[in-house]
């Protein structure tokens, strides 16, 4: 089974997101919703995901504070994606310093990255 997780704010685009993976993956999927990062950080470890997909801008927590955090007390890591609707370059180019981020995603998410990242 394929655990996922989305960590998003917007409820619109957590539903976007989770419709258009559950209908393209072709394995059986879990996934696992977070509108907090910190809510996420607190059970991401029990989840153990293989797929995280991490929104930038978030209250309480964003996403630069969601992967510091977890990058620091974390050995093994899901493929992370950032989703966001930032197309700001700043934004990109610090995402990919990230060494853990797979790749930097423009919401809404689109079938053609959903299949890319699945097959």
């Amino acid at each position: 089974m394929v655990k996922i997780v989305l960590i998003d704010d917007d409820p619109i685009s957590t539903f976007v997101t989770e419709k258009l993976i559950s209908k393209n993956i072709k394995e059986p999927c879990e996934i696992f919703k977070f509108d907090k990062a910190t809510d996420a950080l607190e059970r991401i470890t029990n989840i153990n995901p293989n797929y995280l997909f991490l929104d930038l801008n978030m209250p309480e927590m964003n996403g630069w504070e969601f992967l510091d955090a977890f990058t620091s007390r974390e050995t093994h890591y899901p493929e992370i994606y950032i989703l966001s609707s930032s197309v700001d370059e700043s934004d990109i180019n610090k995402a990919m310093n990230y060494s853990v981020v797979k790749r930097y995603l423009s919401k809404p998410l689109v079938k053609k990255y959903i299949r890319t990242i699945f097959n």
